[in-house]
């Protein structure tokens, strides 16, 4: 392990493979740490220089207080601060799940120059649901809303933190799904990321295209996003494929044969292009 210096906090990255190798970068989600990824990681080190990170507010990373310092803007410039440390100069391959996943499309459709491939599991980006709400009728949007209930209670006061402080959120995500948060410091933290990019990004959604070729991984069984949601950014991504999956939501710890199959055949496709390809 190795501290970087992101957006003004320490961020603890992992690195696993030949550094010598193409680069692949695994971004975790909410609330995990980078450890979420260790069955997957240990995969796929054989073929690539495998780097997982604790994101800010998680693991061994700094852990800022309140909700702007978990605003897209500083989490993009920690993972711009994590790349240029494990591959000056060079794209990588990025993957993320959940929250992790999010931040993935915030990348690549922000500075896909950074980037030779991208698989998203189970996060899809914020503004395309913004945009597709607009449009999905009501039928359709109550279906995901009613399987997005926590984001609401994410956003109250105080609840939230009583809920995870106390142990009664690990309790109920254990029973639920048979998956545990890192560390309750860690989901407490980890709130800001609800509290500071989802109601401006609903309610005034943006433009997010990108020419990175995507992979979108869409576990069946997941509670939480609903494949025909995370299959709105085909509109956005001219370059993307689906593949589709029998398992529930924490799938890099279920199928990790499977997800890293899947990662790694999307990164071997697509050859790490050079700058000028995104400048033309």
């Amino acid at each position: 392990m190795r501290m970087v210096k992101g957006d003004g906090v320490g961020l603890a990255v992992y690195e696993q493979g030949d550094p010598a190798g193409p680069t692949l970068v695994l971004v975790h989600g909410y609330p995990d740490d980078h450890t979420v990824w260790e069955p997957v990681a240990a995969r796929l080190a054989a073929s690539f220089h495998v780097v997982t990170y604790d994101v800010r507010g998680a693991g061994a990373s700094d852990r800022p207080r309140g909700r702007e310092p978990y605003g897209f803007a500083h989490l993009m410039a920690d993972l711009r601060a994590v790349i240029d440390a494990v591959s000056p100069g060079e794209p990588v391959h990025l993957a993320g799940h959940d929250w992790g996943s999010i931040q993935g499309w915030e990348a690549v459709c922000t500075m896909p120059e950074l980037f030779a491939s991208y698989t998203s599991i189970s996060g899809p980006c914020l503004d395309h649901i913004g945009h597709w709400v607009r449009t999905a009728g009501r039928l359709r949007t109550l279906r995901q809303t009613l399987s997005s209930w926590y984001i609401g209670f994410f956003r109250l006061p105080v609840l939230p933190e009583l809920a995870w402080r106390s142990g009664l959120g690990g309790r109920l995500l254990a029973r639920a799904e048979r998956h545990r948060p890192s560390g309750r410091l860690d989901a407490v933290a980890g709130l800001g990321l609800y509290r500071a990019n989802i109601p401006a990004r609903l309610r005034h959604p943006r433009e997010r295209r990108t020419p990175v070729p995507v992979r979108l991984v869409l576990p069946l069984m997941d509670a939480y996003v609903r494949p025909e949601t995370a299959e709105t950014a085909l509109r956005w991504a001219p370059v993307a494929e689906v593949h589709r999956v029998r398992a529930r939501h924490w799938v890099p710890l279920t199928h990790p044969d499977l997800v890293a199959r899947l990662v790694g055949e999307h990164a071997r496709r697509h050859r790490r292009p050079g700058p000028s390809e995104f400048t033309s």
